[in-house]
């Protein structure tokens, strides 16, 4: 869906991609000194957008809101010119909409609302409201009635997130269309809810339910405090649970095909839901064994088989799912060049590491600084490994992932309490200076001189933006709510 989605510009090549994955990954200075322009910058293209909304009935212009501070990149598409209503008269402009509107397989339980409406909830698509780019375009917070389409005042009625279509042709639109027909039709406590949708002359919104504690990304990758390891297995739990479903067991299987860190949200009690349908598609009918299609993605978490043919199967997502459980374990981005050289790509750097019981430790992120269970961390890299497999027949169906998944957030054997891995830290200690994922720590000690890990509770009010972007500073925070 790309709520969270930190994508950027779009209609780029997959060799583009790989060269843009560089720029992505920045260090903390670099972060905190652009970090603010980005945002200025994200603000004024949608400010520039809104300003051409009030001025024009043409719609918003196109504009990207494209997230610096992420490693993620943007989506392999084609570009195509779309029909702009500037110079239409309203009879064409109504015959537009009433094509667009053909082509929706809309339902029934979706809410169509006015362009007006939704203008009003979000406050004007002002930048207070701003919470982010998305896809295909920018993300704005608003507030509409409990059960109805009537912009309310903040801080009323349902917290809503507004998705705004960037003109940035036909791809956009086909994955408008898909985005409508896939999350109209599948409803899962794994997948965010779309709750409706407005297409009025060259206007097209998404309207979604406002997810609180944003994206895996935000959580996963921040610079402060790490993400505790149980929440990190529930995570798992619930997304593996949200692509079983979209495989195994909804009306008609459906490929996700873009399954990543940021498009992973969070409710307020870390509950996981699938976002961005833009890429789905229909699994293969029949006697098929895969669909031949266009590839399209992000890189680094591609599966090779698909990357190479464009033969593209459920077990192209169990894959996606491996690299994102990989991020998970070790605290690591799928790619990273300013990691050293054979640690840019995250796939091929833990393989060695994967299969052995020793080893393993070595991946788990160090700023868990041992809390973490054993026994866990031990079977999630053996999934890993199994999703991660070269042949995909190897790899195991999500039903299997979810039932290996299930008893590890709710282990307790932590490895700081193991002799051995206590060894293996004080032998790394003594090999080189305190670090976590390559910043300097700072562990508090005991009478007895033993160090202790850091508290790893999560401070209240520390929400993370669900659309990767920190809200501006005048910004209201979220309340909790969905």
């Amino acid at each position: 869906m790309g709520l969270g989605n930190d994508d950027g510009v779009k209609g780029e090549s997959w060799d583009v991609k790989k060269s843009k994955g560089k720029k992505k990954n920045k260090d903390v200075a670099e972060e905190e000194t652009t970090g603010c322009w980005t945002k200025l910058w994200c603000i004024g293209s949608c400010i520039s957008s809104r300003s051409k909304v009030d001025s024009s009935i043409s719609g918003i212009s196109s504009t990207n809101c494209e997230s610096k501070s992420t490693n993620d990149t943007s989506r392999d598409q084609p570009v195509a010119p779309i029909i702009s209503s500037t110079t239409t008269s309203n009879a064409e402009s109504n015959s537009s909409t009433s094509k667009l509107e053909e082509e929706l397989k809309v339902s029934s339980r979706l809410r169509k609302f006015a362009f007006n409406d939704l203008k009003m909830a979000t406050r004007n698509f002002r930048p207070e409201s701003l919470l982010g780019e998305g896809g295909f375009g920018c993300v704005f917070k608003g507030w509409i009635e409990e059960n109805g389409t009537a912009p309310v005042k903040p801080g009323t009625g349902l917290t809503v997130a507004v998705k705004t279509l960037n003109h940035d042709g036909l791809q956009g639109h086909k994955e408008w269309l898909a985005e409508v027909n896939f999350l109209g039709d599948l409803v899962h406590p794994n997948l965010v809810k779309l709750i409706g949708y407005c297409i009025e002359d060259d206007q097209r919104l998404l309207v979604y339910e406002f997810m609180p504690r944003g994206s895996l990304e935000n959580h996963l990758f921040r610079r402060s405090m790490p993400l505790p390891w149980s929440i990190r297995m529930k995570i798992a739990l619930g997304a593996a649970k949200g692509l079983a479903f979209l495989h195994e067991e909804a009306e008609r299987p459906v490929i996700y095909r873009d399954f990543k860190t940021s498009n992973i949200l969070l409710d307020a009690d870390y509950n996981a839901k699938l976002s961005d349908f833009g890429l789905a598609k229909d699994g293969p009918e029949g006697d098929k064994t895969h669909v031949s299609t266009r590839v399209m993605g992000t890189y680094g978490y591609a599966a090779p088989e698909y990357v190479m043919t464009g033969h593209l199967t459920s077990k192209s997502d169990v894959y996606s799912f491996g690299v994102v459980l990989l991020e998970m374990i070790t605290g690591r981005r799928s790619m990273d060049k300013n990691r050293p050289n054979g640690e840019h790509n995250l796939v091929e750097w833990a393989r060695p590491h994967l299969g052995e019981r020793r080893r393993f430790y070595r991946l788990v992120d160090p700023r868990l600084e041992g809390h973490f269970s054993i026994k866990g961390a031990q079977k999630a890299a053996q999934l890993a490994a199994r999703c991660l497999s070269r042949d995909p027949k190897a790899r195991p169906m999500m039903s299997e992932v979810v039932e290996a998944l299930k008893p590890l957030p709710n282990l307790k054997d932590m490895a700081s309490s193991s002799y051995y891995f206590q060894t293996m830290q004080a032998d790394r200690v003594g090999s080189s200076p305190s670090t976590r994922n390559g910043v300097r720590t700072q562990g508090s000690f005991s009478r007895n001189g033993q160090q202790h890990p850091r508290s790893l509770s999560i401070p209240n009010g520390s929400h993370a933006s669900p659309y990767h972007h920190q809200f501006p500073q005048n910004s209201p925070k979220p309340n909790g709510k969905t």
